[in-house]
């Protein structure tokens, strides 16, 4: 029998640790706040939490602009208390994944600070150096994700140094040997420590063009279009050949090590994000599957979608499902808290891998931020575009006390509005509620091998309708959703079949028996057990 591994079977769960849980009144959350609220991710059934970064930062960038990749930032706590949290995650059987963000550093990381100060600095090729145009401005017209140009001009050495998102996060140059060995070892240190895998910050980054040409113009550009770096088309920036060889050497490291896990980030189309799997699989093991982001809600467009991912897979390619994550809006507050319920449905029974945000299990909306709120250096720079993504960021409800038993202080960012008192208190009691949803979906999971392993097969898309099937051996399951405001009838594959209701989205139907079709409500969706 094949061997299966354990981030193929279970289900992920990002956890923001700014917003988490707060155990030193601060505001802030941190590591012992998670390792409180470990035993709410074991009752909730998941497998594996994804801590966004917690390393030193100056924080230009919440963490993403590193300063030490070996240590904790006091803001969380220190080293003891990581590795109190993985050994309390280790008992409770949860696997931990970390950030690794080997594209750019803090510029006040020990190594760029020592490129920096000299052209003659033994660390001077560790970061991308260039010298100014013939017109003595950037030397070429490449854009930064957060706004301007990407090159920011050092007026001590009179060059450019590239940064594909702030000043304050300098690009490594991976070309450089030794930047790759540096990074590498970096994996090694938290692999030793225990740490079950990364996912890997913008992996599409890491290499630039060698000949550093300009970036062509986007042609389908419009200035009212946010973010502004889309007037360029990346070609030269992103994406480039050559990454795929520094992915498989990271991936080498990770394979020197028993059962650890890669994910990457990868913003790119679907076609060009499989070819992250690497040649004959040796490149991340789960290359993040982003398309339900920004997919059009309607069954047809998502049916479709989800037959164009699966014929792109490269043959023995893993699939994985993300409905939501740091940088994009809450999913209940893009589809609405309808809709949100039949998105939970459709992660959760899809063929491979889910990752889900803290907070969506309890359907947390978007939180409008006031502009004297913005924290987020992309809310900033460039102003008034609306790219700001504190609004999903913010703390986890777990009550409905002052501060949502997040804290006792102020927190970072704002709860939101008295409307949404939604919190975990509130859902664990209501059979109903989508914390119930979630639980009972992870759980079905676990029991229904059809759904770790099973094909998928499309049964129907029109309409308002998406019906699909999930089949392993004698084990058959229908899952049936309605994407619509009207009831709608579905039939059970071949209309002659029976079935039973195993999960309802609605959550008051379970056990029902069916004969040849399911009635589904409006904004219902149903996983059926058919019965030969």
């Amino acid at each position: 029998m094949q061997r299966r591994f354990w981030w193929q079977t279970g289900v992920i769960y990002q956890i923001y640790p700014r917003s988490f849980q707060d155990s030193n009144d601060d505001g802030i959350g941190d590591l012992r706040g998670i390792t409180q609220r470990l035993p709410y991710l074991v009752e909730l059934g998941v497998d594996a939490i994804w801590l966004s970064p917690i390393f030193p930062s100056p924080m230009a960038d919440f963490g993403y602009d590193i300063s030490d990749y070996t240590g904790i930032d006091p803001l969380f706590g220190n080293l003891d208390d990581f590795d109190a949290l993985l050994a309390a995650a280790h008992a409770q059987g949860l696997k931990v994944i970390l950030d690794l963000v080997p594209n750019h550093t803090s510029d006040r990381h020990p190594w760029f600070l020592e490129s920096r100060a000299s052209r003659r600095s033994r660390k001077r090729d560790w970061y991308i150096w260039r010298d100014p145009a013939a017109n003595g401005g950037p030397p070429n017209n490449w854009l930064s994700v957060f706004g301007g140009s990407a090159w920011e001009y050092d007026g001590a050495s009179g060059q450019y140094y590239y940064h594909a998102f702030l000043a304050a996060q300098p690009d490594l140059n991976w070309r450089n040997p030794s930047v790759r060995s540096a990074i590498y070892e970096v994996m090694r240190y938290w692999f030793r420590r225990g740490v079950d895998g990364f996912r890997v910050d913008a992996v599409w980054h890491l290499i630039k063009d060698g000949e550093f040409r300009d970036n062509p113009p986007n042609a389908g550009f419009r200035a009212t279009d946010p973010p502004p770096h889309h007037r360029l088309i990346p070609l030269y920036t992103a994406d480039r050949p050559e990454v795929h060889d520094v992915i498989a050497e990271m991936r080498r490291v990770a394979d020197e090590f028993s059962d650890r896990v890669l994910i990457g980030e990868i913003y790119l189309p679907l076609e060009r994000m499989v070819a992250y799997y690497g040649r004959d699989l040796a490149g991340v093991h789960l290359p993040f599957n982003f398309s339900l982001l920004s997919a059009s809600w309607h069954a047809s467009s998502i049916a479709r979608l989800i037959s164009e991912y699966e014929a792109a897979l490269p043959v023995g390619g893993w699939p994985n499902w993300v409905l939501g994550n740091h940088d994009r809006p809450r999913i209940a507050s893009r589809v609405g808290p309808n809709q949100a319920r039949i998105a939970a449905m459709l992660l959760l029974t899809l063929r491979g891998t889910p990752t889900m945000y803290y907070g969506d299990e309890i359907a947390m909306n978007q939180v409008a931020i006031t502009p004297d709120q913005v924290r987020d250096p992309l809310g900033k720079n460039p102003p008034g575009r609306g790219l700001g993504r504190d609004g999903c960021r913010t703390p986890m409800r777990w009550d409905n006390t002052a501060h949502a038993g997040f804290s006792t202080a102020d927190p970072w960012l704002p709860l939101g509005s008295t409307f949404d008192k939604d919190s975990v208190v509130d859902q664990r009691r209501d059979k109903t509620s989508m914390h119930q949803l979630y639980r009972r979906l992870i759980d079905l999971r676990r029991k229904r091998a059809a759904l770790l392993f099973g094909s998928y097969g499309t049964v129907l898309a029109g309409g308002n309708l998406l019906v699909f099937t999930r089949k392993l051996g004698r084990e058959r399951l229908l899952i049936a959703l309605n994407f619509g405001d009207e009831p709608i009838a579905a039939s059970l594959a071949s209309g002659e079949l029976a079935g039973r209701v195993l999960v309802s989205s609605a959550g008051d139907r379970e056990g029902v028996r069916l004969r040849s079709s399911v009635w589904l409500r409006a904004h219902e969706g149903t996983v059926v057990e058919l019965i030969v």
